[in-house]
């Protein structure tokens, strides 16, 4: 008989439910109305939180501004590298909840979040729930609004040529992601139980948004392959009734932005298959690109065929999306080789992958997130 994760039945199963610590991450000014509206939303959720958590990232004006603005709220400075890593790990630290739950600063939760999340955790393998994730295009309700009301009126408008299968792209649940057991969760609509956290060994300062210039990603999802790894009794679960709204700003609705993050995305895989193996790195990516992108690219042509030409701009996005993933992968992976052997149970480094992966982030430029 399989036993339990590390430390037994949780605390929280003796009290009828788990106590939410949920963290945000935030580092520019220009979220002010988007950092609010998400705080809003954890206020209003019909599971209350045990705390909020926000993590400013190197930035003590903002840091000042926010623990003014925002007094019940526990705002604290991120304690590591610069990057959403360092941020979330900072968040871990400080808080006293049995489960901890990331939202994106850009996004808003559904009242029914955390209760959702909630019923998972009666299961003591269970050790982490994710969420629907869904896009608020340009035009949608805007922040300001979403303060006093979380719940967007609308969300805006999709580029007709821009593919569900690619969601991925501007942090949102992607078609051919189904609810249920899943290898990783999507680290702005997720929640860990905390003991995990040692288990796993926290989020690698190597991956992800923050450091460089280029959109990269991956963070959540090697931590997640990592806890599995270490505990692999423990379920990962995807729960459709978890619902927030990610806001995608203009400039990521469009096609120059499309295909960088797809290219940056396989320079971030190539440093996940260099820290966990390719054999669970890449188990879902390649069921994504045998399966569902194919399926995709004969749905727009036959939406072409039945009269909507966008769908001819669907399916050429799946194939250049996918084609610019397998390009930055295997250039990410030619240049890690050169690079120095990565640390046991994390990743050497962005800088790792030298000029492919885009120089460091200029001093006084934001990083793109």
């Amino acid at each position: 008989m399989t036993s339990p994760p590390p430390n037994g039945p949780p605390a929280e199963s003796r009290r009828g439910g788990p106590r939410f610590s949920v963290v945000i991450c935030a580092f520019t000014e220009r979220r002010w109305d988007d950092v609010h509206a998400a705080v809003a939303s954890v206020r209003a959720q019909e599971h209350a939180p045990e705390e909020i958590v926000l993590v400013i990232d190197h930035n003590p004006a903002l840091y000042e501004r926010l623990k003014a603005s925002l007094p019940d709220v526990l705002v604290v400075e991120n304690r590591e590298e610069r990057g959403l890593s360092g941020g979330r790990n900072t968040g871990v630290a400080v808080a006293h909840g049995d489960v901890v739950a990331f939202l994106d600063d850009d996004a808003v939760a559904a009242p029914g979040w955390l209760r959702a999340f909630s019923a998972h955790y009666a299961d003591p393998f269970v050790a982490g729930v994710g969420g629907m994730t869904l896009p608020m295009w340009p035009g949608s309700t805007p922040s300001a609004e979403l303060v006093d009301a979380p719940v967007p009126s609308s969300t805006g408008t999709r580029p007709r040529w821009f593919p569900e299968e690619f969601d991925w792209t501007v942090g949102c649940t992607y078609r051919g992601l189904e609810a249920g057991p899943v290898r990783n969760l999507m680290g702005g609509n997720a929640s860990f139980r905390r003991e995990m956290f040692p288990v796993a060994g926290g989020f690698s300062s190597g991956i992800g948004r923050g450091v460089h210039s280029r959109p990269f990603g991956c963070e959540e999802t090697e931590f997640c392959i990592r806890l599995r790894q270490r505990s692999p009794e423990s379920e990962l679960l995807l729960d459709g009734d978890a619902v927030i709204w990610h806001r995608v700003p203009p400039e990521r609705a469009r096609f120059s932005y499309f295909r960088e993050r797809c290219y940056a995305e396989g320079l971030s895989k190539a440093l996940v298959t260099r820290s966990v193996g390719t054999q669970d790195g890449l188990a879902s990516e390649r069921a994504h690109a045998l399966r569902t992108l194919p399926r995709g690219v004969l749905r727009g042509l036959g939406d072409a065929c039945r009269g909507d030409l966008a769908g001819l701009g669907r399916a050429s996005a799946i194939t250049v999306g996918l084609a610019w993933t397998a390009w930055g992968y295997a250039l990410g992976r030619r240049a890690a080789r050169r690079s120095a052997p990565a640390a046991p149970g994390g990743v050497g480094g962005v800088g790792g992958l030298g000029g492919v992966g885009g120089a460091a982030r200029p001093s006084g430029e934001e990083p793109v997130r």
